[in-house]
């Protein structure tokens, strides 16, 4: 993580410990392309709030993705439109950046959109009750005792299937697409966590070919079981 968002992080940290509070319960859910991410989300919110209320603890859990992009857009004072294209994975050429920040007052930097993004996350997180799709999720909560980090991954194969399905577009196309999109996600993560450290592992990988959306449900939620999440 970049050295302003880790001083962020351990000032929240230490703020909330001060204050005899604790961050979480969070899950993050990051996956490749093609991958049924938002569907197990919204399942997994659900059965997790329905446990909660079997132990007699009125509980909601929520999971969140665009809410993340509508947040840090309130924190900027920008139109949501504007920071879009971070969170489709694209970067502003060095000439559009300059040109930008000459001609545009409400301009903002990437870095600084990124850092704004984090300290959602964060926010988002240390409230608890929270599954976090994507968007970097897995680093910026990783240090979080109560958090718990799931990866979706399935065949190329299968997955080129899927989308092919979906998008209405040829098994080249969805390969491509996968494989762009994949990187771009992995490069996202990787802002915030760096490349090849302990914040790139998570703590489940569930391979979505060989599980139904409910099983994979089942798998997360007895992880979090285990991990006293829940």
């Amino acid at each position: 993580m970049h050295l302003d968002l880790l001083k962020y992080a351990s000032d929240r940290i230490l703020q909330e410990s001060e204050r005899g509070m604790e961050a979480g319960p969070v899950i993050t859910l990051s996956r490749e392309f093609g991958c049924p991410a938002k569907i197990v989300a919204g399942r997994l919110a659900e059965e997790l709030t329905r446990k909660m209320f079997v132990k007699g603890k009125e509980v909601k859990w929520k999971f969140v993705t665009k809410e993340i992009m509508a947040e840090s857009a309130k924190a900027l004072e920008v139109d949501p439109d504007k920071i879009k294209y971070v969170f489709e994975y694209e970067q502003k050429s060095t000439l559009d950046a300059i040109i930008s920040a000459q001609f545009n007052k409400y301009y903002k930097s990437e870095r600084k959109i990124m850092n704004t993004v984090a300290k959602v996350i964060r926010n988002m997180a240390f409230e608890g009750n929270v599954i976090i799709v994507g968007r970097g999720g897995v680093a910026i909560t990783h240090d979080l005792p109560k958090s718990l980090h799931v990866n979706l991954e399935a065949p190329m194969e299968w997955r080129i299937m899927r989308i092919s399905e979906t998008y209405k577009i040829s098994p080249e196309e969805a390969k491509k697409t996968a494989l762009d999109i994949d990187r771009k996600r992995r490069e996202f993560r990787e802002y915030f966590q760096g490349k090849g450290t302990d914040y790139t592992r998570f703590d489940l990988t569930i391979n979505s070919m060989s599980f139904t959306i409910e099983e994979i449900v089942h798998l997360i939620l007895r992880a979090a079981e285990i991990k006293k999440l829940v």
